[in-house]
């Protein structure tokens, strides 16, 4: 993959991209602690089969940067599917096939709620990936609650420098707890580990799990999509939901089908954890190929 980048209105966004420029576009977002290497091994078969794969760096990872300095360096969902939608616009890319997982994930369904007639198909990892912020306070089961630990700990100070003064620590400790089953070696978290030396990494992490519990504002230029995000609106498009069955911090999401409208199938990834593009390349471009031709489908 030929790495380049883009200048949008608040980001200098780097990416990936694989295959051919007149291909049918495609574009997948990573998670948090991952980065555009999730794809490494899916973004090439899809684009085999004619498709321009595009693959960014999240604000906050590796080479992409904030623009000024006054930004603020926010992670909320808003911003998120923002900066997707600024993304396609700098790129001249009017349709695509959207899909992610995680924060990734989180921006291709604010996209597709907000903006369908820029979607042609979604593969959302754990389906209806959109906050709940007015719910958040409400507790979940024991189990769930000790999965999110991580959260709670950037609620505060000390979590903070935690994250500051040892970033792969968290991230490799996250990894493995996510996903108990992908016996990824030190050179493949390494690759991915570069990105969090992005300056406003840990900024936006914080920022990203505060916002999520009402605990900081957000950033008053994304206020009216964060409003229209409260009222937990459909997904229309034609939508590919996944989950890992050994995911280790989300328990499934089967459940998420009552919001989804139109088209909407989902899939299990045998032995899979969080990390699904990069557990299971060849089942997340099937996917993804799956999705374009029901979209088609549709359409016909």
């Amino acid at each position: 993959m030929q790495q380049k980048s883009v200048i949008t209105d608040v980001l200098d966004i780097a990416y990936l991209e694989n295959g051919p420029p007149d291909g049918w576009p495609c574009i997948l977002g990573h998670g948090f602690p991952y980065d555009v290497h999730a794809y490494a091994e899916a973004a090439p078969l899809i684009a085999q089969a004619g498709a321009r794969v595009l693959v960014p760096y999240l604000r906050g990872y590796g080479p992409t940067r904030f623009r000024t300095a006054t930004t603020l360096r926010s992670g909320e969902q808003a911003a998120l599917g923002a900066d997707l939608l600024a993304f396609m616009d700098a790129l001249g890319v009017a349709r695509a096939v959207v899909g992610g997982y995680d924060w990734g994930g989180r921006a291709a369904c604010v996209v597709s709620v907000l903006h369908p007639e820029r979607v042609i198909g979604l593969v959302s990892g754990n389906s209806y990936n959109i906050q709940n912020i007015a719910r958040s306070m409400e507790p979940a089961s024991p189990p769930e609650e000790a999965a999110l630990w991580y959260q709670y700990l950037f609620h505060n100070e000390r979590g903070r420098r935690a994250l500051e003064r040892n970033r792969r620590g968290f991230a490799r400790q996250l990894w493995s707890m996510w996903s108990p089953r992908w016996a990824f070696d030190d050179a493949i978290f390494e690759r991915s580990a570069a990105s969090f030396d992005n300056p406003d990494f840990v900024d936006v992490v914080i920022h990203s799990y505060r916002h999520r519990y009402a605990l900081v504002a957000g950033d008053p230029a994304y206020a009216g999509i964060e409003a229209t995000l409260a009222s937990q609106p459909p997904i229309c498009v034609p939508t590919i939901a996944i989950d890992g069955d050994s995911d280790g911090v989300n328990p499934g999401t089967a459940h998420h089908a009552r919001k989804f409208e139109g088209f909407f199938e989902h899939r299990v990834f045998a032995g899979a954890g969080h990390n699904l593009p990069q557990e299971r390349p060849t089942e997340w471009a099937q996917a993804v190929l799956d999705v374009r031709e029901a979209a088609e489908r549709s359409a016909a």
